[in-house]
């Protein structure tokens, strides 16, 4: 079913409108000037009217990330393919969400650790994330999206940690907006990724949750009568 394909995508351009829409706001009301340096994702949403704005996209965002993920958690179960490692793309993408929810709501000016422990979650554990999907992309079938999707999926994860790496050495050098344009690119880059699992699912008719109670324990026992 077709529909189902937009639910990616909405969380991509959910998300992305989201982080432009509050930097447009921070540059337009002087919370940030971009004439003395670019800045973070999450320095534009520190400040108030914009900030309570990021950490709503942030919740939402962290809802939309959590269903995805379960779903494609499923999908790969119902394809056969039951595995630690699907378990623990599970784990990484629950943990990116988490993380992105306390990004949102630890703003760097009040909870700096905090914040930091989410940007973490949600940045590196989300490219791990979609590095184990690189390796599930490989191994389930039907491979959706043909021969292409692998490739892209890697290219994308490369650019990713490329950046991820890039912004924690500029950052350790002082080079601010260089590491701020790492950072925005890095996220953009994660939001397409998420946004590439539309391919698989339109191919999903449905999604079911079901709850299994546990089965009593029935015992017969058996009388000898002896004669």
């Amino acid at each position: 079913m077709w529909a189902w394909a937009l639910l990616p995508i909405l969380l991509a351009f959910t998300a992305a409108g989201g982080f432009w829409a509050v930097f447009g706001m921070a540059v337009v009301n002087g919370s940030v000037n971009v004439t003395v340096e670019f800045p973070y994702i999450s320095t534009c949403g520190a400040y108030p009217p914009q900030s309570c704005i990021f950490s709503q996209i942030m919740n939402i965002g962290a809802f939309l990330v959590t269903w995805v993920c379960v779903i494609r958690y499923q999908q790969v179960i119902d394809y056969g393919h039951q595995s630690s490692l699907n378990t623990v793309s599970l784990v990484a993408g629950c943990l990116c969400a988490m993380g992105g929810s306390l990004v949102g709501n630890f703003q760097t000016i009040n909870q700096i650790h905090v914040h930091l422990v989410g940007a973490f979650l949600s940045f590196f554990i989300g490219n791990l994330y979609f590095w184990l999907q690189v390796g599930l992309t490989y191994t389930i079938k039907p491979r959706h999206g043909g021969k292409w999707i692998g490739p892209v999926r890697i290219i994308c994860n490369l650019v990713c940690t490329a950046c991820l790496v890039l912004l924690v050495l500029l950052h350790y050098w002082k080079r601010r907006t260089a590491a701020a344009i790492c950072e925005w690119v890095a996220g953009m880059v994660l939001l397409l990724l998420f946004a590439l699992f539309a391919v698989d699912f339109q191919h999903l008719d449905g999604q079911y949750f079901h709850v299994m109670r546990e089965k009593a324990t029935i015992q017969n026992s058996t009388t000898t009568l002896e004669l």
